[in-house]
């Protein structure tokens, strides 16, 4: 544990603090730990994937509206669409506060 000096008031501080006791500048950032960059990722690739997969299956639901023969088959698709649609989007969410969480409590402290 070596002493710098502030940049700011000139006094001599560790160079393992965050933050100058005396003045309170920032003297160096926090940085995420191993299992806080893994959730990050993690949280940041589920919605991406979650939205490839709302957008897949939107194509999805177009072609087999474009291709129904008969009224009935077509307020299938838009019942199942919707059912589908609130499916996804309810499993996006739960995931996001799940996944958001876990980024939360691994944020750097200071």
């Amino acid at each position: 544990m070596a002493l710098i000096n502030c940049p700011e008031c000139t006094s001599e501080v560790s160079d393992t603090a965050i933050k100058c006791p005396r003045c309170g500048v920032q003297l160096r950032k926090i940085k995420r730990g191993f299992f806080g960059k893994l959730f990050k990722w993690a949280f940041i690739l589920f919605n991406i994937i979650m939205l490839a997969w709302l957008v897949s299956y939107f194509n999805q639901l177009s072609d087999l509206a474009g291709t129904s023969v008969s009224d009935t088959h077509k307020t299938g698709v838009a019942i199942g669409g919707t059912l589908g649609t609130g499916m996804l989007l309810g499993l996006w969410v739960m995931g996001d506060v799940i996944l958001g969480l876990f980024v939360l409590f691994t944020r750097p402290k200071g």
